[in-house]
């Protein structure tokens, strides 16, 4: 099966340049290959507001082989991203955000076996405690899969600490990191300094990780979330660059 799934991926375009760098232009820093202005799929200027976010994002397009390979390239799609879809959208990435505080992972809990529910409360409760503490927002805690609806004022102030974040690559970042964990919570204590990227990780698959040590470990399931914690850590890196 993984033979016939290599067979199928897309022809890449080959690597049409020699060098990737840095021109820093108004206050900005462009992504230049072989001294031309890099654009972003939407045809707009590469651009981003710090050298060190520029850096990573130059460092992906000076490690591409024979061919550009995008699946290689986070940072480069995250900023791509910010550019073209969430700059000019800001109101409904934000709201999309919200969404997830409405029936975040951290709140439905499992009764049993003991070990999971204690793995649950071990790396979700300090991410609630931080909410409590820095957004005064209290969330209600629910057993299964059952939808419980959380207080308005709670999800208010999650969309304050959201509304906060003005640049559209640090919010891009948020919004990756958001959807592979399934938490906008964990997205936010992350991005809080409350936990580090590895913990922001593990917290948000409590339960895979320990469904795969009591039924073993699947290799394509792990290959498929070693793929997503790639990509997770480099919207923390966006994040962390993008100048606040």
């Amino acid at each position: 099966m993984r033979a016939a799934q290599a067979g199928m991926k897309p022809t890449l375009p080959k690597r049409f340049y020699k060098e990737a760098g840095i021109e820093e232009r108004g206050g900005q820093f462009l992504l230049t290959l072989d001294g031309r202005t890099a654009k972003t799929p939407g045809k707009q200027i590469l651009a981003v507001p710090t050298r060190g976010l520029a850096e990573a994002m130059a460092e992906e397009w000076r490690g591409q082989g024979g061919e550009i390979d995008p699946s290689t390239m986070p940072i480069t799609r995250i900023v791509n991203s910010a550019i073209d879809g969430v700059a000019p959208r800001r109101a409904e990435v934000v709201d999309d955000l919200v969404r997830y505080a409405g029936s975040d992972l951290v709140y439905y809990r499992a009764g049993e076996p003991e070990r999971l529910a204690k793995s649950q409360d071990d790396a979700w409760s300090p991410v609630l405690d931080w909410a409590k503490g820095a957004h005064g927002a209290r969330f209600v805690l629910g057993e299964g899969v059952m939808h419980v609806t959380q207080p308005d004022e709670a999800v208010a102030a999650i969309r304050g600490a959201i509304e906060q974040i003005r640049s559209p690559f640090a919010l891009a970042a948020l919004h990756v990191m958001t959807t592979l964990s399934g938490s906008v919570l964990i997205a936010l204590a992350h991005a809080a300094q409350r936990m580090d990227a590895d913990q922001a990780w593990a917290a948000a698959h409590v339960d895979e990780l320990y469904q795969e040590s009591v039924w073993g470990e699947d290799y394509e399931a792990m290959e498929r979330r070693r793929r997503r914690e790639a990509d997770f850590k480099a919207a923390s890196t966006v994040y962390r660059l993008a100048g606040l």
